[in-house]
């Protein structure tokens, strides 16, 4: 996400409150929230590689459980 600077000056004749509601008011409107909100629970793939890891190990799992099935050693 690229940087976004927000940058509001106190004004000579202006008080703490209305400086808090112009930062406020500039920073919905930059929607930087929105996208950090957005993006707060976004997960990465997995790589192809573990992916094809997980898989063969599935297959490998199941195969050997076929295996003891027919030896009659689980049901």
């Amino acid at each position: 996400m690229a940087k976004t600077i927000i940058e509001v000056k106190k004004n000579p004749n202006e008080n703490n409150a209305s400086l808090l509601r112009r930062f406020s008011r500039k920073m919905q409107e930059s929607n930087i929230i929105q996208k950090v909100k957005g993006n707060r629970y976004n997960e990465r793939k997995e790589s192809k590689l573990k992916v094809k890891r997980g898989t063969l190990k599935r297959l490998k799992k199941r195969q050997a459980n076929e295996r003891l099935r027919k030896l009659g050693k689980i049901r």
